[in-house]
């Protein structure tokens, strides 16, 4: 059976060298083959209705073998009538794959990929994603770095306020924290003698720059802010 090919191309580089390739390949396990065709189609009924875009942007990163077609089908029929049970789904890949996160966040943008076929991914897609990747062990920076890979940063993003990438290292998140709080630091404004609402703003602003840093700061595990 040929499986969604990115991630079994990601499986085989995950997977190289592996004695046992058989029991570690995915394109060779059934059970990741129906758990990952039941999460796609009980992402499609997410937002209440499966559209055409969905099942063909389904089918084009996900393909089985003509002899397996008629199987993969009845998966897919049978578990796109409702999303209840998608918890199941991912706790089988989770369980099974927990030791290979790549390959469990290939699943999710793949996922993200199916979502958006239909030209918007709505706040019930959001949210079926987002339960898969807590599921996944994904962490909230990891989920929504996929995230705004489709849709944008959020305007409330954290690294948006600070105006940095998500990637950046933590010792540079420092430097740019720094730097941005000194620049915006309230007793800047009384120094240069603003009105004292500017200085109101100011004191609001700087909250928000170091809410977004105690965010990420605790997103990575850095504890408390020094």
């Amino acid at each position: 059976m040929v499986l969604w090919r990115p991630l079994a191309e990601a499986a085989r580089r995950v997977f190289s060298g592996e004695a046992d390739v058989a029991l570690q390949d995915p394109e060779r396990d059934a059970a990741f083959t129906i758990a990952v065709i039941g999460l796609g189609a009980k992402l499609a009924k997410a937002d209440g209705k499966v559209t055409a875009a969905e099942i063909q942007a389904f089918r084009q990163i996900f393909r089985v073998t003509p002899d397996a077609e008629r199987h993969a089908q009845r998966v897919f029929d049978l578990a796109q009538q409702t999303t209840l049970g998608f918890e199941s789904y991912a706790k089988q890949l989770a369980k099974r794959w927990r030791a290979f996160p790549s390959l469990l966040e290939d699943v999710l943008d793949a996922l993200f990929y199916v979502a958006a076929a239909d030209g918007v991914i709505s706040d019930d897609e959001i949210a079926y994603l987002s339960r898969v990747a807590e599921i996944f062990g994904l962490s909230d920076g990891e989920f929504r770095r996929i995230k705004t890979s489709w849709l944008g940063a959020d305007a409330d993003d954290p690294y948006v306020i600070l105006g940095v990438e998500h990637d950046i290292s933590d010792a540079d998140l420092k430097r740019a924290y720094r730097r941005i709080a000194a620049a915006n630091h309230p007793d800047r404004c009384a120094a240069r003698g603003s009105p004292s609402v500017c200085e109101r703003l100011a004191t609001q602003k700087m909250a928000v720059i170091n809410a977004a840093y105690t965010r990420i700061r605790a997103e990575r595990g850095l504890g408390a802010a020094r």
